[in-house]
């Protein structure tokens, strides 16, 4: 599998987009010189340096602002006014950059032989009793595939299942920088869960679960060869992939999450209720209907915490010679 892998980020490497290196540089030196003050940092003060960071993101990034507000109108026409929405669309970006600097902070609890212990002191409720119905699920069904939106904490879901002993592989888009890509890398391997690139990654996953480990994506972003089934009340293109490994190999969806409370004072955990294949007489229509019940699902987790949703993707983008897996 090992050898699968390095050709994956080989060819991962050759699809990033061209930037010049004294930009790749500059951009590689305030991320470390920002993880590092993140890690010396106390969680309250950053916080603060989150909500700095996200207001500025706001305001100087129109382009992803204006995303943003448009998916949230959207997504929740005549339930909020405008000024709820922008409110809510602030608070995203800041959750964004919290979400980076928390990971860093925070690792060193999971090197530590009580690292649930530690960490449920700063949640609102018992997180081993939580995520051990994920432990459940894995055992019971042999492995099974987790996916996250992205919100909350989503970086800290493979140093949860770690700890917990569920064995992991997680796929991640690869960056345009290679030395960023090469810290943020090394950051996420730290969990001892296997990290993949997104691109040519179906082998490696159906060896994975053929070997009874779990999988780990985040399936709530638009592509190109997407299905388009219902998110949030409208057609959303949404990677078939969880469904097809599903349909293939027998196993449950699950959809899980690491959100802050509302003072940000720690974090609850979420843990969904599996999702299993059935049988069928069309494998068309069976992969459809599980995507849009993990769609459905990741809504109800978005809806609960939107202010930890990263509306700034395009989640709704349309593409011109869309290339479904059905097409």
């Amino acid at each position: 599998m090992n050898t699968v892998v390095s050709e994956s980020l080989k060819q991962a490497k050759k699809i990033r987009r061209k930037k010049g290196k004294v930009t790749q540089v500059l951009e590689y030196t305030a991320v470390r010189a920002l993880l590092v003050l993140a890690g010396v940092t106390p969680l309250t003060v950053l916080h603060i340096i989150s909500s700095f960071l996200g207001n500025l993101f706001f305001l100087l990034v129109p382009k992803r602002r204006t995303i943003a507000i448009e998916n949230l109108k959207s997504a929740f026409a005549g339930e909020k006014s405008d000024e709820e929405l922008r409110t809510i669309a602030r608070r995203s970006f800041m959750s964004f950059f919290q979400t980076f600097l928390e990971i860093r902070k925070l690792q060193h609890f999971f090197k530590a032989s009580n690292a649930f212990q530690q960490l449920t002191e700063l949640s609102a409720q018992d997180l081993d009793k939580i995520f051990q119905k994920a432990k459940k699920i894995h055992d019971e069904s042999g492995g099974c595939i987790f996916v996250t939106p992205h919100i909350g904490n989503w970086e800290l879901l493979p140093q949860l299942s770690s700890v917990i002993g569920i064995p992991l592989v997680v796929v991640v888009r690869p960056l345009d920088n290679p030395y960023l890509e090469k810290l943020i890398y090394k950051d996420r391997s730290e969990s001892g869960q296997l990290i993949i690139p997104k691109k040519n990654a179906l082998f490696v996953l159906q060896k994975t679960l053929q070997q009874g480990k779990s999988i780990g994506l985040l399936p709530d972003q638009s592509t190109m060869q997407g299905i388009s089934v219902d998110f949030f009340g409208r057609t959303a293109t949404t990677t078939p992939v969880p469904a097809l490994l599903s349909t293939m190999y027998q196993r449950p969806i699950v959809v899980v999450a690491c959100c802050r409370n509302a003072d940000f004072s720690g974090f609850e955990g979420i843990v969904s209720d599996p999702i299993w294949p059935e049988q069928y007489t069309s494998e068309k229509e069976e992969i459809y209907r599980l995507t849009k019940e993990m769609n459905k699902k990741m809504e109800s987790v978005i809806r609960r915490y939107p202010e930890q949703y990263l509306w700034m993707h395009n989640r709704w983008k349309s593409y011109k010679n869309k290339k479904g897996v059905f097409a």
